[in-house]
């Protein structure tokens, strides 16, 4: 299967890597250091499930020189949504499928308005990772699972296709027969722990086990349900209780990556996040009092650390 990932970050990296290892035809589409160091040393994963390198690694940031693909991966964070579908349009072709495995809940729209309803999958990745230094990643943690579907559910060959390389691959990966019920479902836990790990530069132990944090993630991931429910998604009613039940099963030490890129200085992903329940809200008419809080807290983040927040004395 020809495989082309738009981003070769901590998802795109480390799935595109374990694919192209069991012998899928993968090619990265990156930039800057991270790109020469690929197509110098290779693709190197470290994870508690293994390390793989992938060396030669198919890398470049001209996506022409690639050609059509079976399958594109959009994995970039979501502010570069935009530049990387124009990356992604050399590569689909009349038969390429385009899935986003984007944090939030918009990406897949995207695909859809610029490469038809037809060519768009919807995708959920639940993984850690990210790139410790150019050309590495480091995985965090040892969960790493897709979810993939066509949006209407119908479960078609092209998407069987793409799991039963997964499988290959040794890649938790299952077919969803309500991928936009899937996408929501993360977003619910998503859109909590980013925010209360980044509010708290905590991780999910110290915050899961504290009443009052812990109440006030329920109530981040309650938000989101309601705001889901009046967008028309069959979120069911247990569904705050799992996901508070999946975080407890989590690592201690596990952080989001908001919460990283917060800490280095990176742009935030947060307008898509609690930004991104508070606006879907206000437009419903569904109240968000509590993301309203942690997008206020965070929003001078967005865009970096700014020029005038204090540095930590030792």
């Amino acid at each position: 299967m020809k495989i082309a990932i738009v981003g070769a970050g901590g998802v795109g990296g480390y799935f595109g890597a374990k694919l192209a290892a069991s012998g899928e035809e993968v090619h990265f589409i990156a930039r800057g250091a991270h790109l020469e160091a690929i197509q110098r040393n290779g693709l190197q994963i470290y994870s508690a499930n293994g390390d793989v390198l992938v060396k030669p690694a198919h890398a470049t940031n001209a996506p022409a020189d690639v050609g059509y693909a079976d399958l594109v991966v959009i994995a970039v964070k979501l502010w570069s949504t935009d530049a990387a579908l124009r990356d992604a349009e050399p590569m689909v072709g009349p038969s390429t499928a385009v899935v986003s495995f984007q944090n939030g809940v918009v990406a897949v729209d995207a695909v859809a308005k610029l490469f038809g309803e037809r060519r768009a999958l919807g995708g959920v990745a639940q993984i850690a990772a990210l790139i410790e230094r150019p050309g590495v990643i480091r995985h965090n943690g040892t969960m790493a699972v897709l979810i993939v579907g066509e949006r209407d559910g119908t479960p078609s060959p092209r998407v069987q296709k793409f799991v039963d390389a997964c499988v290959k691959a040794r890649i938790e990966a299952r077919l969803s027969p309500d991928i936009q019920k899937s996408i929501w479902e993360k977003y619910v836990g998503l859109v909590a722990l980013s925010g209360m790990t980044s509010l708290t530069r905590l991780p999910m132990g110290p915050v899961r086990e504290d009443p009052d944090t812990r109440a006030l993630a329920r109530q981040l991931m309650s938000e989101v349900a309601a705001v889901g429910t009046a967008k028309g998604v069959r979120v069911d009613s247990e569904l705050v209780d799992r996901v508070l039940r999946h975080v407890d099963g989590l690592p201690r030490t596990m952080v989001s990556s908001m919460l990283g890129d917060l800490e280095r200085g990176n742009r935030l992903e947060l307008p898509w996040l609690s930004g991104g329940v508070v606006q879907m809200g206000t437009e419903l008419g569904v109240p968000t009092p509590a993301n309203s809080f942690v997008y206020a807290a965070l929003k001078h983040y967005v865009n970096g650390r700014p020029a005038d927040a204090r540095t930590p004395r030792a």
